[in-house]
């Protein structure tokens, strides 16, 4: 009984060429990249494409490469105002068969972040979903957003502001304007 593949796009390994090239590109739909947006909680999504292809490595190990293009639309962290930014980068994926989770619960991060372990499929689109939610903006800021400063006091009383914070502020002031003044 044959296994079915757990997405559209995932690619069975055992089918893989081993000689040529295995390439793939993705161009998710509207209705898909609504989704996609909703998922990784971005206004709008548009453009989305992943292209690239799957190589086989020595032994049973796999590489995929490929190339991500998007726009996507974010509020703004200052103003809540819909930021546009344009996502063009290289993705790499090394899937290997050796690849084994540390037993320990606290674990350093390998620099080699690139590594996953090899199943029965590799599935370019949970690698372009992935890439994407790493590649987009953290908190996008449009270019002329700033913060303000809020204040809070108890009714009646003097509110107190960030330089009221730092008491030594006002001595550099004042020694300076004793130097001035020749003391």
């Amino acid at each position: 009984m044959a296994q079915l593949p757990p997405s559209d796009t995932a690619l069975r390994v055992a089918e893989l060429s081993q000689t040529a090239e295995n390439t793939f590109a993705l161009r998710p739909d509207a209705e898909a990249l609504k989704e996609i947006a909703a998922e990784l909680g971005f206004e709008t999504l548009r453009k989305l494409s992943f292209s690239g292809r799957i190589i086989p490595l020595a032994g049973k190990d796999w590489t995929l490469e490929g190339r991500l293009g998007a726009t996507v639309v974010q509020p703004c962290v200052v103003t809540l105002e819909p930021v546009m930014t344009r996502i063009d980068t290289d993705v790499t994926r090394h899937f290997l068969n050796t690849f084994s989770y540390p037993d320990e619960p606290e674990v350093e991060m390998p620099e080699d972040d690139t590594s996953e372990p090899l199943g029965s499929w590799i599935d370019p689109g949970i690698v372009m979903r992935e890439a994407l939610a790493l590649a987009a903006p953290d908190y996008p800021r449009k270019d002329d957003a700033e913060l303000g400063q809020l204040v809070y006091t108890k009714p009646g009383e003097t509110p107190m502001t960030d330089q009221d914070a730092r008491p030594f502020a006002g001595l550099a002031d004042f020694k300076s304007k004793l130097e001035k003044d020749g003391h």
